[in-house]
């Protein structure tokens, strides 16, 4: 399940020159929310052919995706109540919750408990991404993706509740890192929910327009400061069935997927599942 997590986390941040794994590449999965939209294939966007030199001066993050079924939700109580929440800044907070988003921080120390804990709420990773972000320029994460319009509801930076119409597209966490010129080895971390269009034409017009068309959920964002070592956990609040809301969209998957626990003798059983994200800052460039 999560054990390559452990392994993986131990190794890169032991060898944090040299990082942690190929970047994932190719396109997300769009094949639809009412499909149950698989995230496996996930990709970050960015400028892809670096160099070796680029390579080194960028700020290496490690993503695991895991599910837990949906009758488990409550059960990631138990994670929050052991990651540490202080040094994370929101927009606003309690806007981040009333979308039914949670999170919290941790350090190398504490992936065992992780583990643990998101094994005994019957997780499995469906996918990893390598996010290499260059100083002060932005990625995303796909976590979903829309082949149709919709109507999607949430609550504001304000707390009033609000909707606005998206898709075709994907719903994706953009994230941004940033040296600190002061804090050797530190960069300055933020991130929030964004519905974007990818961009496939080379013709400026055409590649303003799809632009034009995202849309930033600013009242789910959050930041920190990280270093290699320090990781995050991204998940909801509690399960919401209904994929018209951004806590829903983001972290639900009602179609469910197949969970097989050897432990109760039972066969694989097809389940609604909650997505959890444990992202991982495994690598700083040198020069920091």
């Amino acid at each position: 399940m999560v054990r390559a997590v452990q392994i993986a986390v131990s190794i890169c941040v032991g060898l944090g020159v040299i990082g942690c794994g190929p970047r994932v590449r190719g396109d997300p999965n769009l094949a639809g929310a009412e499909a149950g939209v698989k995230i496996g294939d996930i990709a970050p966007a960015g400028p892809g052919g670096q160099s070796g030199a680029q390579l080194l001066k960028t700020i290496n993050f490690s993503v695991y995706i895991i599910e837990v079924p949906a009758e488990n939700a409550d059960k990631l109580a138990d994670l929050w109540s052991v990651l540490d929440s202080t040094p994370l800044r929101f927009n606003n907070a309690s806007a981040f919750k009333a979308n039914s988003f949670s999170i919290g921080f941790g350090q190398v120390r504490l992936w065992n408990k992780v583990y643990e804990l998101l094994r005994g709420a019957g997780g499995q990773e469906i996918g990893t991404v390598s996010l290499l972000l260059a100083d002060d320029q932005a990625g995303d994460l796909a976590v979903t993706g829309l082949n149709y319009k919709q109507k999607l509801s949430f609550v504001s930076s304000d707390l009033s509740p609000q909707s606005t119409t998206i898709g075709p597209g994907i719903l994706a966490l953009r994230i941004k890192a940033t040296k600190i010129a002061a804090v050797q080895g530190a960069c300055a971390f933020v991130a929030h929910p964004v519905f974007t269009v990818p961009v496939t034409s080379p013709v400026p017009q055409l590649a303003a327009r799809a632009r034009s068309r995202e849309f930033p959920f600013t009242a789910a964002a959050f930041g920190l400061k990280m270093s290699a070592g320090d990781f995050l956990v991204l998940g909801p609040e509690k399960y919401i069935g209904d994929l018209t809301t951004l806590g829903g969209l983001f972290f639900s998957n009602p179609v469910g997927s197949v969970f097989f626990n050897p432990a109760e003798r039972k066969p694989p059983e097809r389940k609604p599942a909650v997505r959890v994200f444990l992202l991982v800052c495994v690598r700083m460039p040198m020069n920091y």
